[in-house]
């Protein structure tokens, strides 16, 4: 039986983890042979992966579908070629969205010869099977310290990409001692992703690494412990949380 639960929280230490000649990953949720039974997917957010790559190494050429692809380069450049004919490179502060819809193969290598990439890699189900395959690009609008700016939508805008979910992403920036609030609306839930920092989010301690998710309406209260960098997930809720079932 799934796990039913208002907060559960994911430690970074507690992640699946895989390590090469050329890649170090953490997997938040299930990935590839790595599984936990317990965290497999929350809402229609699938995955959640932290990569570091080598200089001028990568992934070769794999196939995807019926997949929201979303990519956020953290440090470094991220070269991308797809069946699309898309060539790219996604720089830090740049946020990438592949909708894999009816089948699409692709690759990632790591654009410099002499620096790490570091990126954040989210999957999100999507709302039908069989989309229209679709890649899109954008800069991270530049926001104040201290302010949430949406980076990714439903609808999309002229700052945040779209996908084809219910679904949209938000990223903060803070500084040591600097305090932020979010409003969960009823019927809602959220993932919060740290990656960089550490904070206290209604009392508890986190850092980079660390996922947190959240069913309970109303105002949440982060607070910054060093300078921080946030990534939360606004996704619908049927009525709990459920973990430990795939759909």
């Amino acid at each position: 039986m799934p796990t039913v639960q208002t907060k559960v929280v994911r430690r970074a230490s507690e992640r699946g983890y895989t390590k090469s000649d050329w890649l170090e990953s953490h997997h938040t949720f299930s990935f590839d042979t790595f599984y936990d039974e317990n965290f497999i997917n929350f809402s229609a957010l699938r995955v959640i992966n932290e990569d570091t790559v080598q200089p001028g190494k990568g992934f070769r050429t794999h196939s995807h579908r019926d997949m929201e692809i979303v990519t956020l380069v953290l440090d470094g450049a991220l070269e991308h070629k797809d069946s699309l004919g898309t060539g790219s490179v996604i720089r830090a502060g740049e946020i990438q969205r592949m909708s894999a819809g009816t089948g699409i193969t692709h690759s990632e290598f790591n654009h410099s010869p002499t620096e790490l990439v570091h990126f954040v890699q989210i999957w999100i189900f999507p709302e039908a099977n069989g989309l229209t395959l679709a890649y899109e690009q954008k800069a991270i609008a530049h926001a104040h310290v201290g302010q949430w700016r949406e980076i990714a939508s439903r609808t999309g805008s002229d700052t945040a990409i779209q996908v084809q979910q219910d679904v949209s992403l938000w990223l903060a920036d803070l500084e040591p001692g600097q305090a932020l609030t979010y409003d969960i609306p009823e019927g809602r839930q959220v993932w919060v992703q740290m990656l960089q920092g550490k904070i206290t989010l209604e009392g508890e301690a986190y850092a980079q690494g660390d996922g947190i998710g959240l069913t309970m309406p109303g105002t949440i209260r982060f607070q910054a412990n060093t300078a921080a960098k946030i990534l939360l997930f606004n996704l619908k809720r049927s009525s709990e949380i459920i973990l430990g079932d795939d759909v």
